[in-house]
């Protein structure tokens, strides 16, 4: 029976970790922290159950990849379809509901922006190519000969339609009399989805999170982390082992193979097969002297990933009573997005009694930071780095009251954080959140390492971003592992 040691209780490892299992395999999860999910899970502080990241779980559709998941599995999911808006944006002058049904969503989008309907349906069009193909085995960008031998197979005749978008960019999509308000609509879609705005995102990819809400958005019973704790459960109901408070902290390697891995608790674990439900820089810290120079390269040459400041609120449920749960704010459309000028915000449902006090319920403000401005301030000058802290946290609170009146004063615990906050909980180097920007399907990263038996899993790898693309590249990674153990 093969051994694979799998760092990292996030969604991309417990996925691997079940469905390597459900083969046959031995599966051992070594996790730094005190629960799953990583920065899709979900923490307790003072009676309250934050979402620590992720606060949006689509992919729950009939052919999602959360719903062929649990059938694989044999799980049930606790989650509740989103019936009515999955999110509302409020720009300066408009309100704009992303509602699940399409119907709805026309006439939404008609009436604010009347306009843009043959972008709409060249947007939905590409998605609906790009979503199928997901569904069926498409393993891109292919790490093996194996692999890109089967690409062609994933193909259909529509699939060729979509062709001449393959290096065009997000922008060349929007219409010709897009105003300001329209762009930073789509855009703050972008950013939270594929990490960059409608200049630089691909064209293909950003249809595909364009269409998100109409995907199989869910509230998960108990918070995001919900997912993460029902593959823990399944896991080790079924035979394999989930190790938490054991911090991996080194790697043997020996002829270009890791041999074992070695945690902060003392514990050493030997196997076939490693899989690191990390970032590249991650891995590469773990490495040490044994990293290989693909993987050196690498990390100097990418450009960090995003990073969020973050605000966790606890709320009077009798003041904020919203029962739409997820809000986005832009205060000013001529502004770059982020920094505190584009906001997301996470309300728990009013009728989770799991996630907070009676009478009470939690919030998650996020909004994306460059982790390199407070990396600096957090190192050279800690005044100036509270200072911020608090100027950024104003910024989520401002934008929470313009969205939802009264937060304010219905807040009765604020808890900012900032990318050092992640970096010390989840020990993602500079707190690096989210996964790479998604500018171009050729510059995707596959789960190669440049070691013979260890891989990458997570939102570093394609699709990336979502539980839904972290579960999509989980599947693939399993089956690439499970094919080359059969070959040995």
């Amino acid at each position: 029976m093969p051994h694979i040691a799998i760092i990292g209780a996030g969604i991309g490892g417990l996925t691997a970790a079940a469905l390597l299992l459900k083969q046959g395999w031995q599966v051992t999860v070594l996790e730094a922290s005190t629960y799953p999910g990583g920065c899709a899970g979900t923490f307790y502080h003072q009676g309250y159950r934050f979402d620590a990241g992720a606060t949006l779980a689509g992919g729950f559709d009939a052919n999602g990849p959360h719903t062929r998941l649990a059938e694989i599995l044999g799980l049930e999911w606790k989650v509740s379809p989103i019936q009515d808006a999955a999110w509302v944006v409020h720009l300066p002058e408009k309100t704009v509901h992303q509602y699940v049904e399409p119907d709805r969503w026309r006439d939404e989008y008609l009436t604010n922006f009347p306009y843009s309907e043959s972008f709409w349906h060249k947007q939905e069009r590409l998605a609906k190519i790009a979503w199928d193909i997901s569904t069926r085995d498409f393993p891109f960008p292919p790490a093996t000969l194996t692999e890109a031998l089967r690409l062609p197979l994933a193909l259909r005749l529509d699939t060729f339609s979509a062709a001449p978008y393959l290096l065009r960019k997000f922008r060349g999509l929007l219409p010709k009399q897009t105003d300001a308000e329209f762009k930073s609509f789509v855009d703050a879609q972008l950013l939270i989805s594929a990490q960059a705005i409608s200049d630089d995102a691909d064209a293909l990819y950003g249809s595909t999170v364009l269409d998100l809400p109409r995907r199989g958005v869910v509230h998960v019973h108990g918070g995001m982390g919900g997912i993460a704790e029902t593959l823990v459960k399944w896991l080790q109901a079924n035979g394999g082992q989930v190790c938490f408070r054991q911090q991996v902290t080194r790697l043997d390697v020996k002829d270009n193979r890791v041999t074992s891995a070695y945690t902060n608790k003392g514990m050493r674990v030997e196997a076939d097969v490693f899989l690191g439900n990390l970032t590249p820089w991650a891995l590469e810290k773990l490495l040490g002297e044994a990293a290989p120079t693909s993987l050196r390269r690498e990390v100097k040459r990418r450009s960090p990933m995003w990073g969020a400041f973050v605000a966790y609120v606890g709320l009077d449920a009798g003041i904020v009573n919203q029962t739409l749960t997820h809000h986005q704010v832009v205060m000013d459309v001529n502004k770059k997005l982020g920094e505190g000028n584009s906001v997301f915000i996470s309300l728990s449902p009013l009728d989770d009694m799991k996630r907070a006090p009676q009478g009470f319920r939690t919030a998650t403000l996020s909004t994306h930071t460059s982790v390199m401005a407070w990396d600096d301030l957090y190192k050279k000058d800690p005044a100036s780095y509270e200072e911020r802290k608090a100027e950024y946290a104003e910024k989520l609170m401002s934008a929470a009251e313009r969205a939802l009146p009264g937060f304010r004063k219905a807040a009765k615990l604020i808890m900012p954080g900032t990318p050092h906050t992640y970096e010390f909980f989840t020990r993602r180097p500079l707190g690096m959140v989210g996964g790479f920007p998604q500018t171009s399907l050729f510059h995707a990263r596959s789960p190669r390492t440049g070691m013979k038996n260890l891989w990458l899993v997570g939102d570093s790898i394609f699709p990336g971003q979502s539980t839904a693309g972290v579960t999509l590249g989980a599947m693939r990674v399993a089956k690439l592992i499970h094919e080359r153990i059969l070959k040995v």
